[in-house]
Parts: C-alpha cells; sequence; structure tokens
C-alpha cells in the first residue's frame, strides 16, 4: 500500500530525481510525476510523490515549510479529484 504526498512550491529546476532523493529517506518512493503545462511543457511547481504507506506523515511534517533549492516547499496529503482538489 502506498500514499500519495502533494508537493508545492518548486523550483522549474527539480527533476524526478532530486524528489525521489528528497523523500526517500523517510520510506521508498514509488514514483513521483511533476507537472508540466500541456501547451508548453513549463514546469508548473508542483507535483507529487506515492510513498510507502506509514511514511507519509512524517515526510509531510518533516518537509513542509523546509527549504528545497531555495524555496519554501508546500508539503501535504494530496486530496482525491472529488475532495475538491
Amino acid at each position: 500500500m502506498s500514499n500519495t504526498i502533494y508537493v508545492a512550491n518548486l523550483p522549474d529546476s527539480t527533476t524526478e530525481d532530486d524528489m525521489t532523493t528528497l523523500f526517500s529517506p523517510y520510506g521508498e518512493v514509488y514514483s513521483v510525476k511533476l507537472i508540466s503545462a500541456k501547451d508548453s511543457s513549463k514546469p508548473l511547481g508542483y507535483g507529487f510523490v506515492e510513498i510507502e504507506e506509514g511514511s507519509a506523515v512524517k515526510a509531510i511534517h518533516e518537509l513542509n515549510g523546509k527549504e528545497f533549492k531555495g524555496q519554501t516547499l508546500q508539503v501535504n496529503q494530496a486530496r482525491g479529484r472529488s475532495e475538491g482538489r
């Protein structure tokens, strides 16, 4: 089982490898998806990290508000579309 974490305020230079490295100390990272504009492929500054269940709460607590590449991260439990994203 896994949990999905929403990460915002990411620098444009952030890669999936960067996110895996950032989150892997908290548990196994199953996937990373960085969101880009459909028409230009420009990074939109947010993404999602799928991490092993039980690790998400600690990762959120420790990484929310942390500086990453000069920007302050916003890290929360991802909400589904039906929850009013």
